[in-house]
């Protein structure tokens, strides 16, 4: 344990007749509280986007060829602007409608910038579809939703799984938009949480090995994002 912690701990064991132990178990409770709340609004966020950018994929592959350019342009814009650009607008948005801000604004923001990320995994699974396969299955006797689940899907699954990794590694890695978009409730996640940390003076020793398992868990999915595209690209 560092020597700033230890010295602010044994202040206020002495100002306000708290235990060491205590302080620690809130710390240790805090820094829990802080993972599972990135955890859930990853999953959530990466769940959400990926359903929402596969149909929007699916409609915007199904555009004329100008509409087409059009809607793939302000797909890109989340993408081009600045995460600090997108954490801003966000919150006037939230403070603008009256919205409280804290868990459910951030999934929202997560989801937002997640999901054109998953647009942009899916198109080329289209793209490279037989575009004949959903016309053969509806003059075989299948329903248009019969149809999406058994032609369209099977053929953009690949897409859509690097997309939900991708949109999950984004959103587990976010800290501008988060912190503009998390609100004054209380609500912490593991990037706010250290940020927080680092500004008192120095991390506190149980986030150094969780960067590390952090840092090792992201290097994974991004490896198997890229192998899987790489595998993708040369179907």
């Amino acid at each position: 344990m560092n020597t700033e912690l230890l010295e602010a701990l044994n202040i206020l064991e002495k100002e306000k007749d708290i235990s060491k132990e205590t302080l620690l178990d809130a710390i240790e409770n805090s820094l829990m509280n802080a993972c599972i709340n990135t955890i859930a609004i990853a999953f959530i966020a990466a769940t959400v986007s990926t359903l929402l950018g596969s149909i929007a994929a699916i409609g915007i592959f199904n555009l004329r060829a100008r509409s087409r350019k059009a809607v793939g342009f302000i797909n890109t814009i989340p993408i081009l602007n600045g995460d600090i650009i997108t954490g801003i607008s966000l919150f006037l948005l939230f403070v603008s409608l009256g919205v409280t801000q804290g868990f459910t604004t951030v999934v929202l923001a997560h989801i937002t910038f997640c999901t054109p990320y998953v647009v942009l995994s899916v198109l080329p699974r289209l793209k490279q579809m037989n575009p004949n396969l959903y016309e053969a299955a509806l003059d075989l006797g299948a329903t248009p939703m019969q149809a999406l689940w058994k032609v369209i899907i099977p053929e953009i699954r690949p897409g859509m799984i690097s997309g939900f990794l991708l949109a999950l590694t984004i959103s587990f890695d976010d800290f501008a938009v988060t912190v503009f978009t998390i609100g004054n409730q209380g609500l912490e996640t593991l990037s706010t949480y250290i940020y927080a940390d680092a500004r008192k003076g120095g991390l506190t020793p149980e986030l150094r090995p969780l960067s590390a398992l952090t840092f090792v868990v992201i290097l994974v999915l991004l490896i198997i994002i890229n192998r899987r595209a790489g595998k993708a690209q040369k179907k």
